[in-house]
Parts: C-alpha cells; structure tokens; sequence
C-alpha cells in the first residue's frame, strides 16, 4: 500500500492512498493533480472519503466524485476499525472524535492519515468541546508503533515547532525534528511526535512542573492533557 500527499491551499494536505490499480482519495482539495496522477498510474480512484467535514477538507468531493466513478464515503457513517479494502490491501478507519464529534484517521502498513486530530508537532483545536473524548482519541494514536509515519491535514510545522519550543524550550530533539521537515513530503514519526509534541507529553515531568508552577490540576492523566490544551 503507498501513500501520495498533495499540497492545496495555503497548507491544506490531502492524500491518494492506493494498492495495484485502486485509490481512496481523502479530503481531495487538489482534484486535477490527484486525478492526474491516477491517470499517469493507471489508477482508479474507486473512493472519496474525508478526516472529517471542515469545508476545507470537503472542498474537493464534488468535483472528485463528478471526474471519477468513485463512490462517496461519509465520515460520519465509519466504524471504529472499519476495513476499507484496496486489493488484497486493508486501510483501517480509527474513529478519533475530539476535533469535531466525526473526525477519523485512516491506517496503512506503516502510516496514518490524522487529519486535523494529530498535526505534525501539534494536536487540532477541540471545536467539539469534548476534551476527555479527544484524550481518548489521541491515546488509540499514541498506541500505535512508534515507526508510523504521521500525515496530517495542514502543514503548520514551522508555528507549531515554535510553540513547542516556547512552551518547553529543552524539548528534545527539537532541532532534529525541524531538520527532517519537508514541505514537499510532510510526514514525522510517532516515535518523534511523543519525544516533541507538547500535547504528547503528558506524562514528562517537565510538562507536570510546568503545570504544577501555574497550578493546573494534575494528578491523572486525562487532568494533565485537558490542563494543557487549556495552558497552551
């Protein structure tokens, strides 16, 4: 299974996730280059389907759909582990409610599509206002192997690795992360993404000091990430 990122907008990422001569198309906000490239592979894009139902993640479905013989996935209707099947190839659907109540990410061999729920050094606004469900969310994230590569919905590296080093400016390896940044393959590492990401690191004990020093409670878990997205 293989996975293209294409930039639209002024940071928009979307995917074609495809296995032979069959493609998922997630949030298609560049339709011309992803059809272009199908066309190029000989692929058929045989869906269309979104992280969720910002219009900036939507934008795209109509004209897909109208180019394509896809058929329409609707993000609201997925299952936790659901199996979107490309060949003998399986794309699981995560649900990860918190950003929105209908956010999903989409799983491959080695990567995961997170949409706006995990950002590359950062998490997603909880517009839901459901901060114990987005905790939830990100924990099944946080689960995953450590050598998963993140593909998020916006690139917004260079902000959010400032703030990460605004918050704790001894994050570590914080330079080495901004040294593997590519604007034309954005992706980073779970592994990296809980050594870096503020939001991650809600067991670090430099995370719990800083806490402590303005008095955000602390004392479980679930307290230290919703004391964060609050202080942060």
């Amino acid at each position: 299974m293989r996975i293209e990122q294409f930039r639209y907008g002024a940071d928009n990422l979307g995917y074609l996730i495809f296995s032979g001569n069959f493609a998922v198309a997630i949030d298609p906000g560049a339709v011309d280059e992803m059809t272009r490239f199908a066309q190029d592979r000989n692929i058929r894009i045989s869906r269309v389907t979104n992280t969720h139902l910002h219009p900036d993640h939507t934008c795209g479905n109509e004209q897909m759909l109208e180019k394509t013989d896809a058929v329409f996935l609707d993000c609201r209707k997925f299952s936790d582990n659901e199996s979107i099947f490309l060949e003998d190839e399986v794309l699981t659907v995560i649900t990860t409610p918190g950003h929105t109540r209908n956010d999903v990410c989409f799983a491959g061999d080695d990567f995961l599509v997170t949409g706006d729920t995990l950002f590359n050094a950062t998490v997603g606004n909880c517009f839901s206002k459901d901060l114990d469900g987005f905790y939830f969310s990100l924990k099944k994230v946080m689960a995953l192997p450590g050598t998963t590569k993140i593909f998020a919905g916006h690139d917004y590296v260079k902000e959010s690795v400032e703030i990460a080093q605004a918050i704790d400016p001894d994050t570590p390896d914080i330079l080495r992360y901004l040294e593997n940044y590519d604007p034309d393959r954005v992706f980073s590492f779970l592994e990296d993404e809980l050594r870096v990401n503020p939001f991650l690191r809600f067991n670090d004990k430099t995370m719990i000091q800083k806490l402590e020093q303005r008095r955000f409670p602390c004392a479980t878990e679930i307290q230290r990430f919703k004391s964060l997205m609050q202080a942060f």
